[in-house]
């Protein structure tokens, strides 16, 4: 790509009429300070990532990439302060239940949007509405399972009413992919919203609007001097975004100083090649992030919708995949141990993690097995080998991908007891398909939306789930919906160690690796900051 290079000189060029701009908001602002940073010299940061946007509209994606754009541009009720997991208000002046089933918010008067439209609490209730109404199978209305209506009794006041009492997820729903609040004079209440109708109403309320946007290519970010929220205003004078399809040219960007951030995903060589360079800093952040291979119970091998459709089947096919996989070569050999080996649907560090994998599949005590596997297939009457489509995105979650499912395709087949083909698919083109029912099994990632274990149980496995696989079991939802109401902390977490046990007997998906959030930046660049909202503020970054 030619783009990066002219990068540059771009922030270069706009960096006086930005801090125009910012001096009069500074001037408009008065003590509120919600103008934006400092107006001296050219201090607009150079973002670089390889994290693909699905939708601008928060009601059409559930994917790290969207979010990460989003998180700069809307507004939240309320989210988590750098370096703390307490949710307290954001947009929001107050919020605080107000009953069992209750849970009101009350925002400041005067709210504006970017474009000059009013703030108030029927946005808010349109933004959660719409939500529920489109139900995207990419979208993040899954979260909101546990939201029986909006009510907005006057512009500074908004009550959600909830189906279960003692939500205790609700709060950091809030915080994640559906509670960005959206303006309800520049959004269609019954469907997503095209990225470049957003960007030509200006309907921002985050720290930034963005003035430039080229689908996955630029996207160029000023302040907003109109935000208020939570966090500081733009510490500097804008952001420009690009996107890259290689995240070698990610590397080689960082490394010549046409990007200020290299932010997702650079392969574990390459970071550690750039840690090398006195001129370049690495930033690392707790883990979370999860690796998993999803299965689709109608179209998987014996699948309800094949022409040899058997439960039992089914089952002792994902049970040998997941006695076949090592997860101790894919850390070392493809992630150089950045990776670490995961037996479980909740990563370890979470409250109420447990290994039930470990114990269920393979040796025994975490290794593969190939006499496992071969005895579940033989067991349901399978004859070997089991021919399985298996798709993975060779640009969404780095540049190992490729390399990681190459691996554990030579796992499976090196038995004899599976035929794999193996396909990758851009992620723009793979977030469609999987939920059409197109792959039997593929890869997926997770990047939780709120430091919780429930984040790794809710969205996968209720009945309406984000994975829109067909699994569906009564006793695991109920559960799911159980402990995510129940207040005592030990009780809440032998409900999710036992959901975890009930979900490794099913096998949905099959977990593998756990990793860690990490950032390189030139030296000189602060404010980065890689904490459990798993989520880069870039109005905090500066030179």
């Amino acid at each position: 790509m030619t783009l990066p290079r002219t990068l540059r000189s771009r922030a270069a060029a706009i960096a006086l009429p930005t801090v125009g701009l910012l001096a009069l908001a500074g001037c408009a602002s008065g003590d509120g300070g919600n103008g934006g940073g400092d107006a001296g010299g050219d201090n607009t940061i150079l973002v670089g990532t390889t994290d693909s946007v699905t939708h601008l509209d928060p009601a059409g994606s559930y994917d790290n990439g969207s979010l990460t754009l989003q998180t700069q541009v809307f507004p939240y009720l309320v989210n988590t302060a750098e370096n703390s997991t307490e949710v307290v208000p954001d947009l929001a002046e107050t919020a605080e239940f107000t009953g069992p089933n209750e849970y009101t918010v009350t925002l400041p008067e005067g709210l504006k949007w970017a474009n000059g439209n009013d703030l108030t609490s029927s946005d808010v209730k349109f933004t959660f509405d719409r939500q529920l109404a489109i139900a995207d199978p990419n979208g993040p209305s899954s979260l909101l399972f546990n939201l029986e209506s909006v009510e907005a009794p006057d512009d500074t006041t908004v009550v959600f009413h909830l189906k279960s009492e003692n939500d205790q997820t609700f709060p950091m729903v809030l915080t994640s992919f559906p509670g960005a609040i959206v303006d309800e004079e520049s959004f269609a209440a019954d469907a997503v919203t095209p990225d470049e109708d957003i960007v030509e109403a200006n309907a921002f309320g985050g720290p930034y609007s963005i003035t430039d946007y080229t689908f996955n290519e630029l996207v160029e970010l000023t302040p907003n001097e109109n935000y208020q929220g939570l966090h500081e205003p733009a510490a500097n004078d804008g952001v420009i975004i690009n996107y890259y399809a290689e995240s070698s040219n990610l590397k080689l960007a960082v490394q010549e100083g046409e990007v200020d951030v290299a932010y997702r995903s650079l392969s574990a060589s390459d970071v550690a090649d750039l840690s090398a360079d006195e001129n370049l800093a690495v930033h690392d952040g707790p883990g979370g992030e999860i690796r998993y291979i999803v299965f689709n119970f109608n179209t998987q091998p014996y699948g309800a919708s094949t022409d040899e459709a058997d439960p039992a089947k089914a089952l002792a096919v994902r049970q040998a995949v997941a006695s076949l996989i090592d997860r101790e070569a894919l850390s070392e050999d493809v992630y150089d141990g950045t990776y670490t080996p995961l037996y479980s649907y909740v990563p370890q560090g979470f409250a109420g993690a447990i290994e039930p994998l470990k114990d269920m599949y393979g040796d025994g005590d975490g290794g593969p097995s190939a006499e496992a596997a071969a005895q579940f297939l033989a067991d349901a009457g399978i004859e070997t080998p089991v021919p399985l489509a298996l798709q993975y995105s060779p640009d969404h979650y780095g540049p190992s991908s490729a390399d990681e499912y190459a691996m554990i395709e030579q796992q499976l087949e090196a038995d004899g007891l599976f035929d794999v083909t193996l396909a990758g698919t851009e992620w723009v083109q793979y977030s469609d398909d999987r939920v059409n029912d197109v792959y039997p099994a593929y890869q997926l990632g997770w990047f939780p939306d709120y430091s919780d274990a429930d984040n790794y149980l809710t969205p996968f496995f209720l009945q309406e789930n984000f994975l829109v696989n067909h699994y569906d079991d009564q006793e695991v939802n109920d559960l799911i919906l159980q402990q995510a109401s129940t207040p005592d902390t030990a009780e809440r977490e032998a409900l999710i160690e036992q959901i975890q046990t009930l979900v490794a007997e099913d096998l949905s998906t099959v977990p593998y690796l756990q990793g860690a959030q990490v950032a390189v930046s030139a030296a000189d660049v602060e404010g980065i900051v890689l904490d459990a909202s798993f989520k880069l503020r870039m109005a905090s970054l500066t030179r």
